[in-house]
This record gives C-alpha cells, structure tokens and sequence, in this order.
C-alpha cells in the first residue's frame, strides 16, 4: 500500500511538467511545482469519490483533461503525425494550468473563452475578445490584484498616429473625442491644450503625444479593468463592443483581453459587487485576494469524425 501510495504520488507529481510549452513573462510563483508526497495524498482524500478522482485526474486542469482525451482518440484513428505533434504541443500547454481545487481564471486566445474555477469546480464562463494576429495575446501567467473603476484608456502611439490625429486634422476635438493630451506618464503629467501640438507632425509619426480617452459610457475600457503585473501592459477590461462577441472569431484586440461579463467577473473577484461609489476617474480597489490569471491558447476540438483544430491564427502551432 505504502509503495502504491508513493507511485500514485510520484504520477501526480510528474504530470504538470512543461515539456516543450513556455509563458512569457510568468510570474515565478506560478510555474509548476512537484508536490510532496503528503500533499499530494492529502489532496486525494478530499473528494467524496476517489476512483472519480483518478478517472478524472481531479489533480490536473479540465483543459488538460479534455486534450488527453483527444490524444487518446487520435492515437486510436487516422491522424497524421503532424496532427499528433500539434496535440502534444497544445497538451504540454495544458500541463501548466493548474486543477481546480485553487481559485484561478484560465483565458483561452484560441477560442476567445475565459473560465474561473475555485473550491474544486468550475464557477463560470464567458467569451472575450483577444488580440488580432498582429497584435496577440501572450502565453503568460500572473496574479490579478486590482480593480480600476471608471478608467481611462491609455491610446497606443500608432492609434494617436493613425486615428486621432487625422480625426483632428479633418475637424474633431479632443473634447469631442472624449479625450485629452498629456506629456508624460508620471503622476505628475500636465494637460497639454490640443492647439499646442502639432498634429500634422503627429500623423507623420513625429512627436506623438500621450493621449487618453476620459471615462464615459463609450470608454474602450468599458466601466472597469483588471491588472496583474507584467512586463507586457496585459490586462482584462469592460468593453462596449458588444457586437465584436458576437463574432465566431473575436481576434480584435491590441493584445487585452475584452470580456463578455465584466461585472460578474468582478464580483467573483472582489466578493462584492462591481460598482463604483462614485464618478471619480480611475479608482483603484485591491482585491481582497490575489487570483492567478493564466493566458494560454489551445487550438485542439472534438469532431465527429475525431479530432480537429482551430485555425492556429497566431501561428504557434508550428
């Protein structure tokens, strides 16, 4: 019994390991640790049936589950080997996601499908909107802990360069564009009055600004935003594009991702509900606990016929 239990252990232990899959960017606290043996074991006593939990692999994410699944299929039926590459590579990807026994949320840039689990379940799902193939969404893992309500939106140089000002030039104010110039990024950064700049000179490339939308009920932000640290500037957020979720394919982004149900994603996470006391722009709330975020993209889908995938739209697939 005692070299069953250490076997079993071992197993466990073994599964979440990389293989040839990489996060950019991760945070170092999130990379997959071999449990102990008296973790591991604990861990196996707690759910009520423990031949479901070995069916199941309880201990290793539903996503990996799914993907073990169709490699079982695969490896029973007419499947190339380079279909049998690709379901190795999207299943050393799964490794990494953690089981559901800890409080996470999961975002899939393939399918444009994000997931949160906690307390040994999956609690809820939703679409979202991530980056376009010349913008994508990373392979990374952090911990979200902030809520920013009523926030800005910060506007990429090339949108300043390629949207704003020729908006300006053709006629439109900042005003009516609902935003303002600044110069810089500090705390610190003064207004700048949109006569001073020279637009000509911004839509040629030279001397952009930093411009910001102002919250309002069409901010790209939407009425929130969620922020874990990163080296990329990633974050999940409100958005007003409705008709963009409604799409088969939702690679629109500049990179963050877009959610369908910013509220309920915020009461989950800020055990309250997503509201702002006040009209205040960027009112930063901690979350009362850190939630690990994992932004993964796993292309492999059942099919009738056995296994399919998704077009590889970031060309990861190799």
């Amino acid at each position: 019994e005692a070299e069953l239990a250490a076997a079993f252990a071992r197993y466990v232990g073994d599964m979440p390991r990389p293989g040839d899959a990489a996060m950019e960017d991760p945070d170092k606290s999130l990379r997959p640790k071999k449990a102990d043996t008296e973790t591991t074991l604990r861990a196996a006593a707690f759910p009520k049936d423990f031949g479901a939990y070995m069916k199941n692999m309880g201990w290793m994410s539903e996503h990996y589950v799914r993907l073990r699944a169709l490699m079982r299929r695969a490896q029973g039926g007419d499947v190339s080997e380079e279909a049998m590459d690709r379901l190795r590579l999207n299943l050393d990807r799964a490794r990494i996601l953690p089981g559901p026994y800890t409080h996470h949320v999961v975002v899939d840039a393939s399918s444009g499908q994000l997931w949160y689990y906690g307390a040994g379940e999956g609690v809820g799902m939703m679409k979202v909107v991530v980056g376009a193939p010349e913008t994508q969404t990373p392979m990374l893992a952090g911990k979200l802990q902030w809520a920013i309500l009523n926030p800005y939106w910060n506007v990429p140089d090339y949108l300043v360069r390629d949207d704003v000002a020729p908006k300006v030039l053709a006629g439109r104010s900042l005003a009516s564009l609902k935003m303002e110039a600044l110069d810089g990024w500090g705390g610190d950064a003064r207004r700048i009055p949109a006569a001073r700049i020279d637009w000509n000179g911004v839509a040629a490339g030279k001397g952009i600004p930093r411009v910001r939308e102002l919250p309002w009920a069409g901010n790209s932000m939407g009425k929130a935003k969620f922020l874990f640290p990163n080296k990329l500037g990633i974050y999940l957020h409100d958005t007003p594009r409705r008709d963009l979720l409604r799409k088969d394919n939702r690679h629109f982004s500049n990179g963050c991702i877009r959610l369908e149900d910013a509220a309920t994603l915020g009461r989950w996470l800020l055990q309250k509900p997503l509201r702002a006391p006040s009209k205040a722009p960027e009112q930063a709330v901690a979350l009362p606990v850190q939630v690990p975020v994992y932004l993964t993209y796993l292309t492999p889908t059942a099919t009738k016929a056995g296994v399919g995938f998704r077009k590889d739209v970031y060309g990861r697939d190799g």
